[in-house]
């Protein structure tokens, strides 16, 4: 495969530059097994639809076709975006209180997911992320434990915040 180089010039980063090291959607950790590729997740509808809004230009075009995002100019998340029509995040601010944002991807795991699916590869940070994909596993569990296979009305909020992680219960 040959090396590319990606320039990021968004919202929230400018000048930022990685490299594509992998094939897309290919060479996986072979612990991450995501059952959603971000262009599936964003057509489904996550993070009430305010989510890389402005990064079309870092990622494939197709990805953005059938994208269930906000109005233009409208920051505020809307749950009815959500494929299970409910709010499962928490702000950017929480996020960063947490810890849980590495400063090459400011808009926290979805953005690592999409970078790392189109084949940057950071081994410390693809570490740290593919733990706490892991960690949603509890989830799946207590999904699968609590919930009648099929019934989507089960658990919406748990069911909307799994999404997006890339888990589907829709198939369970």
């Amino acid at each position: 495969m040959r090396r590319k180089t990606v320039l990021v010039n968004d919202r929230m980063q400018r000048g930022y530059r990685y490299v594509l090291t992998a094939p897309v959607g290919a060479q996986f950790d072979p612990r991450f097994k995501p059952q959603l590729s971000p262009k599936e997740m964003l057509a489904l509808g996550v993070f009430g639809g305010v989510y890389l809004r402005d990064c079309v230009n870092e990622f494939p075009k197709d990805w953005f076709k059938r994208a269930r995002f906000q109005k233009d100019g409208v920051y505020r998340q809307d749950r009815t975006l959500n494929h299970f029509g409910v709010r499962a995040s928490q702000p950017l601010s929480v996020w960063r209180q947490k810890g849980w944002i590495y400063r090459d991807d400011p808009r926290g795991w979805f953005q690592w997911y999409c970078r790392y699916y189109q084949g940057r590869r950071l081994p410390e940070e693809d570490e740290r992320q593919i733990r706490r994909w892991l960690n949603m596993k509890r989830h799946v569990r207590q999904l699968k434990a609590h919930c009648r296979a099929g019934d989507e009305t089960c658990q919406p909020r748990r069911r909307q915040a799994l999404l997006h992680w890339a888990y589907d219960s829709r198939k369970w």
